[in-house]
């Protein structure tokens, strides 16, 4: 068994609420990793966007790219050739950099307007899921020509979040374009039991998110009716082991079954609230106690 951990760096420097860890700079979020003995990290706004610097920097904390966020909007037919443009350049960089997991999520309908704090995602229509489908399977073509794998992100007030659309995007996926990314926290913030998403599609996971739940900020948060970046702020998630979900069964079903890939340890927190090392120092300690890490 073989399992790569890392750590993101959304956990120091947030990359929508540009508020959050603005003041870390790349060097920093580095050497922090490094010091709690990380190989691996995803992009982070402060990073270098040229390859080579990008390397160098990596290196020089003992550190490589596991991969790279990608927002597309496959599921608006007028826009989907340009994202897949967009996409493909990222995917040639993440390719240069050595990485073999593309890690992908569809904006589409998702509500971008900032200034107001209410949840407004429509359901995709029919037609809508068919342009998704068919622009993720033209993406996830082009990632398996560079020996890649597109990784899909279902994620918190996203058109793919809950069960059902989680299970619909499976079902109406290639299995040897499209995986699935195994995120903890996005899955329970949508309703779907971590373990049994886990234990029902094993076979396309390709990529893990470890994170944790705080259940009185996600009921608060879900009574409200307010933004996902209202969750972040006000603390719905956290490191493994410091909130709600159990993560031993999850530990053991990941360990029977010798999986081997990249673990990305995440809290997206607030980190003047939340200091980062100390909150990775739990995360190490509790998938230490369960059996997880050594």
């Amino acid at each position: 068994m073989a399992i790569s951990f890392g750590i993101s760096a959304i956990n120091w420097v947030n990359e929508d609420i540009l508020s959050l860890g603005d003041h870390y700079t790349a060097e920093q979020v580095l050497a922090d990793m490094s010091s709690l003995g990380f190989k691996g990290t995803e992009f982070c706004r402060k990073f270098p966007n040229d390859t080579e610097q990008l390397k160098a920097l990596l290196s020089s904390y003992g550190m490589v790219l596991s991969s790279q966020w990608n927002s597309v909007n496959f599921s608006d037919e007028s826009k989907k050739a340009a994202s897949l443009e967009v996409f493909k350049q990222r995917v040639d960089f993440l390719a240069e950099m050595g990485c073999k997991h593309v890690v992908t999520c569809e904006s589409g309908n998702t509500f971008e307007d900032l200034t107001s704090n209410k949840v407004t995602v429509d359901e995709l229509t029919e037609a809508q899921w068919a342009s998704l489908i068919d622009g993720l399977h033209q993406a996830g073509q082009y990632c398996k020509d560079k020996g890649m794998k597109l990784v899909y992100h279902y994620h918190g007030e996203t058109v793919i979040e809950k069960p059902a659309q989680i299970d619909r995007l499976m079902a109406s996926t290639n299995a040897e374009l499209v995986y699935l990314l195994f995120d903890t926290g996005h899955a329970y913030y949508g309703g779907y039991d971590p373990l049994q998403l886990l234990k029902k599609y094993y076979d396309r996971i390709a990529y893990i998110h470890l994170k944790d739940i705080r259940q009185a900020q996600l009921d608060e948060l879900n009574a409200s009716g307010l933004r996902f970046r209202t969750g972040v702020q006000n603390g719905v998630f956290t490191v493994p082991g410091d909130g709600c979900i159990s993560f031993a069964p999850i530990a053991e079903e990941l360990l029977t079954r010798d999986y081997d890939g990249w673990i990305i340890i995440e809290a997206e927190q607030d980190p003047e609230v939340a200091n980062p090392v100390t909150y990775a120092k739990f995360a190490i300690e509790h998938l230490q106690k369960i059996g997880l890490m050594n």
